[in-house]
């Protein structure tokens, strides 16, 4: 009888600990759950462009240092809008985050009447990412035949044949439209710009000889110059580049022009301060490493880690200076 007490004993105690390891081994799970959260990083552009890819370069460069993976999602629309409003009505638990571009946050503020978002107030930033030069380019052929081999033979031809050149861009209100703007009235020229629907068809157009000149952003442009099938005339940032050796500034011809491509990381607004100094940390480390800036430089690409703080000030600086460029420009969306 005795041993019978004793052997049920046994197994209630042997049953007991068979379940305790088991709610141990469900929290243990439970708990690395929880830590390997992934991070969400918004895209608001579609797949395969210059963003896209470098924001996919650096999720796979990071992979678990924040914890989890970052996993990488394109919410295109409106003009990067939509991914971004997206962005600010997240959890601001460091959890989601986005990509802010120059368009999004400098220049969409004035071109759109109404934004699913406030970018001075509903996003908080994480650090810039890159920084890309853009490219005034000439059709190769047009070019040789107009012979037009510098922005100030371009600039003399659109003066003896007013009415004669035109100019293409990615839409109404888009980097490209606003640059060529730029440079007609830095240029004291006139040129009809013709929109099209995203900056691939309007390179096309470029390639076909529809349009006479674009400036268009390095990283799109960059395979057809070394192609030989459009002409690189000037960079458009203050300083020559050097992804594109001996190619002249614009500022040489004329002054003071200076416009370039950018985009970073931002979060929602509420996000703690230690959460985005993390974030930033990580992003910031993964921009420096070799191996990033190897792959960044064959997309043209110029990383450009910042604190949150520097991130914020420069967004507010470019905001305010494109409301000028913009309003002067006349574009508007809606």
């Amino acid at each position: 009888m005795a041993a019978m007490i004793q052997r049920k004993t046994f197994i209630a105690s042997l049953a007991f600990a068979c379940l305790s390891a088991s709610f141990v081994t469900l929290a243990a799970i439970a708990s690395a759950h929880a830590q390997s959260r992934p991070v969400h990083l918004i895209v608001p552009y579609a797949p395969g462009g210059p963003i896209d890819v470098t924001a996919r370069i650096l999720a796979e460069q990071l992979k678990d240092t924040l914890g989890g993976p970052v996993i990488v999602e394109n919410k295109p629309g409106a003009g990067g809008n939509i991914g971004v409003g997206m962005v600010a009505k997240a959890t601001p638990d460091g959890q989601t985050i986005g990509i802010a571009a120059v368009a999004t946050m400098a220049i969409n503020p004035w071109l759109f009447k109404r934004l699913p978002y406030d970018p001075a107030k509903d996003l908080a930033p994480i650090t810039q990412m890159v920084r890309v030069p853009n490219v005034l380019v000439m059709n190769a052929e047009a070019a040789q035949r107009l012979r037009i081999n510098t922005v100030a033979d371009l600039v003399a031809y659109a003066k003896k044949n007013p009415g004669k050149l035109n100019y293409g861009s990615g839409g109404n209100g888009s980097a490209g439209h606003l640059a060529g703007e730029m440079f007609k009235q830095g240029a004291g020229i006139f040129a009809v710009h013709i929109p099209f629907s995203g900056g691939n068809p309007a390179q096309l157009a470029l390639l076909a000889g529809q349009v006479d000149f674009n400036i268009d952003n390095l990283a799109t442009a960059s395979a057809n110059i070394k192609a030989g099938k459009i002409k690189a005339l000037a960079v458009t940032t203050a300083q020559r580049s050097t992804l594109l050796p001996g190619v002249p500034a614009l500022s040489e011809t004329i002054k003071g022009f200076e416009i370039d491509t950018w985009w970073g990381l931002v979060a929602p607004a509420a996000t703690p301060p230690d959460t985005l100094a993390q974030l930033s940390s990580a992003f910031s480390n993964a921009l420096r490493s070799p191996e990033t800036q190897q792959r960044f430089a064959q997309l043209m690409a110029e990383p450009v880690p910042s604190t949150p703080a520097q991130f914020g000030q420069f967004m507010t600086h470019e905001r305010a200076r494109y409301e000028h460029i913009v309003k002067r420009s006349g574009a508007q969306v809606d």
